[in-house]
């Protein structure tokens, strides 16, 4: 969706809900917000990596090691995840919840939660968000992340979630 008009979960620094704004008013106010992350592996191990589109709100044209979005009004996490999964991969998978993070950059301040998941494909890319995805091990996914810019968010939580996923991955 990425509609600046979406209504989305707002919290506090220690991710206790106080209210909610529009996505683009949180954007505009650096409002602490809540997201999912979902990292997608495959059989091998390789990791789903997409190039986000140059009209997302942050970080266009970046790339990024998780689907995912932010929390809705309304919505859980899990719920977020099962939603943005089948919104911008068109797929329906098993989540493993990895853990919470939050991430307190200049512009995204945000509570994520980390799920994991395994896909073989085939993947339906959303045209409005993600410009091309593919699979990688991980050591290459790291020396991408070397050359080309990538979410500094998607970095933080595929390290934190390495240690718990399929030894492949690794």
């Amino acid at each position: 969706m990425n509609s600046p008009s979406e209504i989305v979960v707002i919290v506090d620094a220690g991710n206790l809900e106080i209210g909610q704004a529009g996505r683009a008013e949180m954007r505009a106010r650096r409002l602490i917000h809540r997201a999912c992350y979902i990292l997608v592996f495959n059989r091998l191990g390789e990791l789903f990596v997409q190039k986000r589109t140059l009209s997302k709100d942050i970080y266009p044209g970046f790339y990024d090691v998780a689907a995912g979005g932010v929390v809705l009004a309304g919505e859980s996490y899990e719920e977020s995840a099962r939603r943005e999964l089948k919104e911008e991969l068109g797929i329906s998978a098993e989540l493993t919840f990895c853990c919470d993070h939050f991430h307190d950059g200049q512009d995204n301040r945000v509570w994520g939660r980390v799920f994991t998941c395994r896909h073989d494909g085939p993947l339906q890319l959303q045209a409005e968000e993600v410009a091309e995805g593919f699979f990688l091990a991980v050591p290459e996914v790291r020396a991408l992340s070397r050359r080309e810019p990538f979410t500094p968010d998607g970095i933080e939580i595929m390290d934190l979630c390495l240690p718990q996923v399929p030894e492949a991955a690794k």
